[in-house]
């Protein structure tokens, strides 16, 4: 017999309360007659006899939310006519809707939840497509947290070097074992995981050492010249050894009171960590392996080489500048190894770098600027406006980077960086400048301020710089450079009222007439570009490269050391108008400048500024404990700050020295700098095809 059930409550029921009272006695009383136990179910809700899963379902729910309801009675009351069981009881076509439409809801609502907690992306791996691919800009944190994971996987393939070279960066994914097969192969494993590594090392010792010697076969010279770039005139070697002395004294007096530490206070005598390695130790030895190789000062070289093979720990915590680690530690041993071919600097190299591809777990690929090397997390700067990213500081990895792939073989470390050049081309630039601020969040700017000073210069440094060490094939650099410079000669390039030419500062459409120390080095970067610009533009790039260094040499006045910024308002004229602007760290820009002018043009007065910058580091700078900037370069008496910076034995001494030697000497067809004046060896790639074509023949016929 059909049936159908009603509910009421005590309150609030659509029935009087007589009906209700009547409706729940009939109910008890046929519940007791049938011996069955009353069915508790919300008010829109019965049984519906050919569902028994929602019968089911039900009672869960109200199980559920029944002690959220309380101050409700809630019966369940048969209609008229024979009574059914409770597994027969039924629901009416509306009540089923109202109860599904809740349901559905109900999942809706814990799967969105899924989706937006914080911790939610493994389960959206549950979700998502494996092969979908991931957009260049998005707009959530648990994006980046996914692509963290993601960068986590590439390094660990970073980790197998050149153990097995596949394809494509896809194919490795593939081809990478389960982590938990993984896991219970090392477990069954007969061997230690350090003569695993030892004999992986051993495995691939041949073709390494082939690869060295195939690279330093297509170098166009000689990487130290005919004669270690001595020059023939007397008095330009007297100069280029005095400077060699100044090296010397420097690197023997941190070695005498700050050895290990990150840099010297010669004031105090003793060392000095600072907070911009984290728990990276030995910058200053880092940053002079090259200089000590390229100077013959070769018993000083072995001592910083046995620091690095026996000292160096990169397993370190701390907040760790993500810019200055790459141009001076990743920099230096790059350098070192190209230089020298020691396995132990590439090692290294190759530890480091992996340390580094957590920065990049951000939503765009845009890398934060502060990472701590042991537990891989990273952050923005706290000063950097709404926590962004940068420009010159992910703009300052490219080189590094390209050559951590090659000697890796492993692309992921390219792939970085061209991605971050891929977001560039994407995004609207103001004018065609490229502000300094950028969310790695959004991959959109954060402030219009523009500057070829700090925050922005080596940017630009680096897109002329990745053309010429790509051998000139880079063609998406050369563009990206031209159009950059054009864009710069138009809104940042000025000239005084007395004449000098400079360039000023940009903030949404608003010149600042200051130039900063920093910028200095945009004379050596101009020059260096001017030969590939267009036909028209080259000799106006080089004279452009000139005013600015002639502009930076008039900013080094009275003591002939220069203001850490100058400005031209106010009736000053490349001078610093400001307390706070007046001080001088050892900076190499100007000297930078000059060395690249002298190679460009053989114009005298650049060595003989060069020598003017030499006398006045001696006579304002030098100390018995070493070399220490000073506070005030408009001071007669000078007052110093007590820190021989890491960069003045890595750039400024280095760019002093080459200057006062023979041009074969790290030539520029062969070499460009990175920004801390590490050089690293353009990649001469027709060369490397035919060197490999050519072992192909040595190779053992298969038959």
């Amino acid at each position: 017999m059909d049936a159908s059930l009603h509910v009421c409550r005590d309150r609030g029921s659509p029935l009087p309360h007589a009906t209700c009272d009547r409706t729940r006695s009939l109910q008890n009383a046929a519940a007791a007659a049938a011996g069955s136990e009353v069915q508790l179910l919300p008010p829109s809700l019965s049984l519906s006899p050919s569902l028994s899963p929602s019968l089911h379902l039900s009672r869960v729910f109200w199980r559920l939310f029944r002690p959220c309801m309380r101050g409700h009675a809630w019966v369940v009351s048969p209609a008229p006519g024979p009574s059914v069981s409770a597994s027969g009881m039924g629901l009416r076509l509306s009540q089923k809707f109202v109860f599904l439409l809740f349901l559905s809801g109900l999942v809706t609502l814990c799967l969105g939840a899924l989706f937006f907690l914080p911790d939610s992306a493994r389960l959206k791996r549950i979700f998502l497509s494996k092969t979908e691919a991931q957009p260049v800009t998005v707009g959530s944190e648990n994006d980046a947290r996914e692509q963290a994971r993601k960068a986590d996987a590439a390094a660990a393939r970073v980790r197998a070097l050149s153990r097995k070279p596949s394809v494509t960066h896809e194919a490795r994914a593939v081809d990478r074992p389960p982590q938990g097969i993984k896991a219970q192969d090392e477990r069954s494993s007969g061997r230690t995981r350090t003569e695993t590594t030892a004999a992986q090392n051993d495995a691939r010792q041949p073709r390494d050492t082939f690869e060295y010697d195939r690279f330093k076969k297509c170098l166009l010279g000689s990487p130290l010249g005919s004669d270690r770039g001595k020059p023939g005139d007397p008095q330009t070697l007297q100069r280029r050894d005095k400077v060699k002395e100044m090296m010397k004294f420097a690197w023997d007096n941190y070695k005498h009171y700050a050895w290990g530490k990150n840099e010297l206070r010669p004031l105090t005598r003793n060392g000095h960590i600072g907070t911009m390695f984290g728990g990276l130790r030995g910058a200053s030895i880092i940053d002079s392996l090259d200089t000590l190789y390229i100077m013959d000062l070769l018993e000083e070289y072995e001592e910083a080489k046995d620091w690095v093979e026996n000292n160096l720990d990169l397993n370190s915590n701390g907040e760790s500048s993500l810019f200055e680690v790459n141009i001076r530690y990743v920099g230096g041993l790059l350098s070192a190894y190209y230089l020298t071919g020691n396995e132990v600097f590439k090692k290294k190299v190759l530890e480091l770098g992996e340390k580094l591809l957590p920065a990049f777990n951000t939503p765009t690929g845009i890398p934060r600027g502060v990472i701590n090397l042991g537990s891989g997390t990273s952050w923005s700067w706290g000063w950097a406006s709404a926590g962004s990213s940068i420009l010159a500081e992910f703009g300052t990895l490219h080189l590094e980077f390209v050559h951590l792939s090659e000697l890796s073989n492993n692309p992921v470390f390219r792939e970085k960086v061209m991605n971050i050049r891929k977001l560039l081309n994407k995004i609207e630039k103001p004018h065609g400048l490229y502000p300094n601020f950028l969310s790695p969040v959004t991959g959109n700017w954060v402030q219009h301020h523009v500057s070829l000073g700090g925050l922005g210069d080596s940017f630009y440094e680096y897109l002329i710089k990745s053309y010429l060490m790509s051998d000139k094939t880079d063609e998406e650099a050369k563009k990206m450079y031209y159009s950059a410079l054009e864009a710069i000669e138009a809104n940042l390039v000025q000239q005084s009222p007395g004449g000098l030419t400079y360039l000023a500062e940009w903030r949404g459409g608003i010149l600042d007439h200051k130039m900063g120390h920093l910028a200095c080095f945009a004379g050596g970067m101009l020059g260096i570009g001017a030969e590939d610009g267009a036909p028209e533009k080259k000799q106006r790039y080089l004279d452009l490269a000139g005013e600015i260094t002639h502009t930076c040499h008039e900013s080094y006045t009275p003591t002939k050391l220069g203001p850490e910024a100058f400005r031209f308002d106010a009736g000053a004229e490349a001078t610093a108008t400001r307390l706070s602007e007046r001080y001088y760290i050892l900076r190499p820009e100007v000297i930078e400048s000059y060395m690249y002018m002298w190679r460009l043009t053989h114009d005298p007065k650049y060595r003989e500024w060069g020598w003017e910058a030499v006398e006045a580091l001696e006579k304002h700078c030098r100390v018995e404990g070493g070399y220490s900037g000073i506070r005030d370069v408009y001071a007669s008496a000078v007052s110093h700050d007590n820190m021989q910076q890491s960069f003045f034995l890595s750039e400024t001494l280095k760019y002093l020295y080459l200057l006062f030697s023979d041009d074969d000497l790290l030539p520029l067809q062969d070499w460009v700098f990175n920004t801390e004046a590490h050089p690293l060896p353009i990649i001469h790639r027709n060369c490397l095809q035919r060197q490999n074509s050519l072992q192909k023949p040595d190779k053992t016929p298969a038959d």
